[in-house]
Order: C-alpha cells, then sequence, then structure tokens
C-alpha cells in the first residue's frame, strides 16, 4: 500500500512540475545595450520678430534682422534651412532674393542658443509717389 500511495505521489508531483514548466515563458533575450538615440529638441513654439535686413550671410544662409523688442533696439540672427519658407507678396523667393534694407517679418523657434526662421515675410516695396506732371503749354 505504501508502494501504490508512494507512486500516486510521484506521479502527481511529475504532472504537476511539467504543467508550471511548461507554463513558464522564456524569459526574453535582452537587446544589445546601446547607447539610447539623443532625444530631439521638443518642438517650441514660434516667436516672432519684425525689422529691416542689416546684413545677408550667403555662406552661413543667415540673415541679420534689426528691430525694437519693448522699446529697445536688437539685432538678432536668424539662420535659415531647407525647411524655412521665404515669401514675399503672397509668393515663394529664393534665400538669394534678399537684401539690406528689406522690411522683414520672421517666426522662428530657438534650437540650443540658435534661432532658425520658420518663415520670412517680405514686405511689399512702397510704391514710389508720382510725380504730378506739369501741363503742357
Amino acid at each position: 500500500m505504501k508502494k501504490v500511495i508512494l507512486l500516486v505521489a510521484l506521479v502527481t508531483f511529475v504532472a504537476f512540475a511539467s504543467g508550471v514548466m511548461a507554463q513558464q515563458k522564456p524569459a526574453p533575450a535582452k537587446p544589445a545595450t546601446t547607447p539610447a538615440p539623443a532625444a530631439a529638441p521638443a518642438p517650441t513654439e514660434l516667436e516672432k520678430f519684425s525689422g529691416v535686413i542689416y546684413k545677408v550671410d550667403e555662406m552661413a544662409k543667415a540673415i541679420a534682422v534689426k528691430g525694437k523688442v519693448k522699446k529697445e533696439e536688437k539685432t538678432l540672427t536668424f539662420a535659415t534651412d531647407d525647411k524655412t519658407k521665404i515669401m514675399r507678396g503672397g509668393k515663394d523667393v529664393s534665400f538669394a532674393d534678399l537684401k539690406k534694407e528689406m522690411t522683414v517679418a520672421v517666426q522662428y523657434t530657438k534650437v540650443g542658443d540658435k534661432m532658425v526662421a520658420a518663415t520670412i515675410n517680405v514686405a511689399a516695396p512702397k510704391a514710389a509717389p508720382k510725380k504730378a506732371e506739369t501741363p503742357k503749354k
């Protein structure tokens, strides 16, 4: 009788142990430890600045704009990239069309300590006053 009880207990134990082992999932393999990619800076809100182009840097594709911030004269430099949209009179223009003394409104984002222009709107030139024609005698 003891042998039968021992045999039943052993069979029960083996059945239980194999059932538990079958349900266990293998631990997922750890991926190779690679450094996390540098997180891109969170997109920031667009800021605005208006003024007159003081300097155009063709090599750096940047413009310096003189304008007023809270009644204080400032010159800010804006970098451009391939995403910068430059508009004049509702039409796209190229960076090469920007010239000194043009009045512009710049929308930009700060990336670190650099200001990158998202849009540059060039004011349409003011029409020259028409000269009054003198009547011919």
